[in-house]
């Protein structure tokens, strides 16, 4: 690595951690690409069924010692982790960029994000508390007792590689669980750094395993062994369906976070500078590839020439290139078909009558400009479908209750922004956007202190704050009897 050099060479790591051992490949390794200079940056260890069930047994056979721990215990091993994370904070950012694309800046700001997880439950491990029931009839005691599940499964993203990550291993590791994670394919540098780093803040071997190889292989193991009690997945609807209908086999407890279509509304009594801000923001944060990005953006009517004007500005002044380039605003996208559905996505648009403001076709590689178009009609594949990309389109509407009817007017439900100043109808509208979050005068929704997830199908359970440890958790009623 000459871009991004480490300053701890030892984290860039290529191997798949079972049972505490760092263990080869036994199929044509993983080849992970800079999706700038498209060059080659590691060949990565791939596994299969035997080392992927080999990796749960590990943890299965070390659930008992872990759960068996005090919450204080597993809560000072990942403040442990959580401080180292923040010592090597500047070369998990540099692997981040390295192999995802995402500018520097934002790289940082992703570990920042992601650390969040580890220091909130390495506190809240010890916030678990369970409940005396009054019992109806004399001479009983009930009580509702907190225990860990047991093994839980992970599978997660590449956009957020270490965020998606820290906020499914803190909460489980806290309760008492162990865990085997896969990370993408397109970006397991970062998951195995981080899993290197938990070595050396004391997690005990089987405690955390981590797998890298054909997602059908490893993830037909990690749903169908009956040893996994919870499987998490972050992806898009069409796998977390398939994902969730394997697990039912074995009544797993899942948690899924999946697509999103996000809309913002701006209404006319906005404060324009937060309405360019929050879509700067909820759009083309990550060059627009997340999942709560602003995918639909609805102006009212008395604002849209004043918005308008300022956004495509905004908009216009970004630029797209090197993720190390202080210069630039966003980095490439993850992978050709990245770039190709945003093209699609603008030139779809732009033939039923949308009106390019800023930006235009992809200069070529995994660049995409940043791009605005107004003038978006409802049928436009832009409304329709998550993009995933710095692509933003404008839809006007005159009421507020028909800005309500187009926000709502998907089968997705992850996350809403709104932009008024007017307190009503902050209240009201928050209240009848069907989502499992809000924003109101921002586009930074995120925290470790927060539930987040989604609802109809955009996903199942929640994720950070005290809602994502009980995902880890079962209650356990006791009634004692003769007292």
């Amino acid at each position: 690595m000459h871009r991004g050099r480490l300053d701890e060479a030892d984290l860039l790591e290529t191997r798949n951690l079972i049972n505490g051992d760092w263990v080869g490949g036994t199929a044509a390794p993983i080849a992970v690409d800079d999706p700038f200079t498209l060059e080659v940056i590691a060949e990565i260890a791939s596994v299969g069924e035997r080392e992927a069930q080999a990796a749960v047994d590990a943890a299965e056979a070390a659930f008992p010692a872990w759960a068996a721990r005090t919450a204080k215990e597993r809560g000072s091993i990942l403040r442990r982790w959580f401080e180292l994370l923040v010592q090597h904070r500047e070369d998990i950012a540099r692997l981040i960029t390295r192999e995802n694309g995402k500018h520097i800046r934002e790289a940082r700001g992703e570990v920042d994000y992601g650390n969040q997880f580890m220091e909130f439950y390495a506190d809240e491990a010890t916030r678990v508390f369970g409940e005396i029931i009054p019992a109806p009839l004399h001479g009983r005691r009930l009580s509702a007792e907190p225990e860990p599940l047991g093994v839980a499964a992970a599978i997660t993203p590449w956009n957020f590689p270490l965020a998606m990550l820290t906020r499914k291993v803190a909460p489980a590791l806290a309760a008492g669980c162990t865990m085997v994670a896969k990370p993408a394919a397109l970006t397991p540098l970062t998951a195995l750094a981080f899993a290197k780093l938990g070595q050396e803040a004391g997690v005990p071997a089987g405690v955390f395993n981590i797998v890298t190889g054909p997602s059908g292989a490893i993830g037909k193991v990690l749903t169908g062994s009956s040893a996994v009690r919870k499987f998490s997945f972050t992806g898009s609807t069409e796998i977390g369906v398939m994902l969730a209908q394997q697990c039912a086999a074995t009544m797993k407890r899942v948690s899924m976070e999946l697509g999103g279509n996000a809309p913002l509304l701006i209404f006319d009594d906005a404060d324009l500078e937060t309405a360019v801000e929050t879509a700067m923001v909820a759009k083309f944060r990550n060059g627009g590839q997340s999942c709560i990005a602003a995918n639909r953006i609805y102006v009212q009517t008395g604002i849209r020439d004043r918005f308008l004007s300022a956004f495509a500005a905004k908009v216009k002044a970004m630029k797209a290139g090197d993720g190390f380039d202080d210069d630039k605003d966003i980095g490439p996208m993850i992978d050709e078909a990245a770039v190709a559905k945003v093209d699609e996505h603008r030139e779809d648009a732009l033939s039923r009558g949308g009106e390019l403001l800023a930006g235009g076709a992809s200069p070529g590689g995994r660049l995409a400009l940043p791009t605005l178009v107004s003038g978006v009609p409802a049928d436009a594949r832009l409304a329709q479908e998550e993009t995933f990309g710095p692509l933003a389109g404008t839809i006007t509407f005159d009421t507020v209750e028909g800005g309500i009817d187009m926000a709502n007017n998907t089968p997705f439900g992850l996350a809403a922004y709104l932009c008024s100043s007017d307190p009503a109808t902050i209240a009201h509208v928050s209240r009848q956007l069907q989502s499992g979050m809000v924003g109101i005068n921002t586009g930074l929704i995120s925290t470790a202190h927060a539930p987040f997830g989604g609802v109809k199908m955009s996903g199942i359970g929640k994720e950070g704050s005290h809602a994502g440890i009980e995902e880890y958790l079962t209650r356990k009623y006791v009634c004692h009897a003769g007292l």
